[in-house]
């Protein structure tokens, strides 16, 4: 009986797939360290950190997030750029 061989084909992303991809890891880490710090609801932890809530949600999602944004969300978990960025992105 012959084996079947499987080959797998790697699949190349274009440069805007892979953008799209690492905002969308951006929006995962966000929300990765909200339920971290203990919340479960988006918006709690919007209010309590007084950050616009529908925004907020945008940035979980990996939308419309400024730089100026982000490392205010970075310093509200008490983390450096890097820090932030050694989970779940490639390099």
């Amino acid at each position: 009986m012959a084996k079947k061989v499987i080959v797998k084909k790697e699949v190349k992303l274009t440069t805007e797939d892979q953008v799209e991809h690492q905002i969308k890891n951006l929006g995962a880490r966000i929300k990765q360290l909200r339920i971290a710090k203990g919340y479960t609801n988006a918006e709690f932890f919007a209010y309590d950190h007084k950050i616009n809530r529908s925004q907020y949600g945008k940035y979980e999602r990996g939308e419309d997030l400024r730089f100026s944004s982000l490392v205010r969300i970075i310093q509200i978990h008490n983390l450096t750029l890097p820090e932030f960025f050694n989970d779940g992105f490639e390099v």
